[in-house]
C-alpha cells in the first residue's frame, strides 16, 4: 500500500507557511489548525523546510520569549525528508521510526501534495490489520 491511500483518505488540506514567518505565527498556525508541524514552502510550493511543537519547545528553552521573533528561516529544519504518495507506507513508516520524527511532507516532482504523520501511518496500519483479521476470521468460518 502506498501513501497516496493515506492522502485520498485524510484529504488533501495542506497548512504551509513562508520562511519570514515568525515562529510566534507558526505557533498561532500550529495552534489554530490542531496540527503538530508546518511545511515551509516557497513562493512555487516546494519544501524548504519544516517546523514542529518540539522544535519551537526546544527553542524557547534556549531563547526564551526571544524566540517567538524569530524567522522561520533562520530556526526551522532546512534538510526535510520527504516522501512520494506512490511510496510504500511501511517504508515510510520505518524512516520515521529510524530518523525519530513524526511528520513526512509528500512531494509530487518539487510541489507540496500533502503531509502525512505517523498517527496517520498507525491508524492505517490498525484498520489494514483489523480488515485481515475479519478476513481470516471470514475464511475459517467458511471453511
Amino acid at each position: 500500500m502506498t501513501v497516496s491511500i493515506i492522502l485520498k483518505n485524510k484529504g488533501s488540506d495542506i497548512v504551509a507557511m513562508k520562511p519570514d514567518a515568525t515562529v510566534a505565527e507558526a505557533v498561532a498556525c500550529l495552534t489554530e489548525n490542531r496540527i503538530g508541524a508546518v511545511v515551509i514552502v516557497d513562493d512555487a510550493q516546494a519544501v524548504v523546510g519544516i517546523i514542529s511543537e518540539r522544535d519551537i519547545v526546544r527553542l524557547l528553552s534556549r531563547h526564551e520569549t526571544k524566540a517567538l521573533e524569530a524567522k522561520l528561516d533562520t530556526v526551522m529544519t532546512h534538510a526535510v525528508v520527504t516522501c512520494t504518495p506512490d511510496e510504500n507506507i511501511t517504508t515510510i513508516m520505518e524512516r520515521m521510526t529510524r530518523g525519530r520524527f513524526r511528520h513526512v511532507p509528500v512531494v509530487s516532482g518539487t510541489r507540496l501534495v500533502g503531509i502525512i504523520s505517523i498517527g496517520d501511518v498507525v491508524k492505517y496500519r490498525l484498520e489494514e490489520m483489523e480488515r485481515q483479521h475479519a478476513e481470516l476470521r471470514d475464511y475459517i468460518m467458511t471453511a
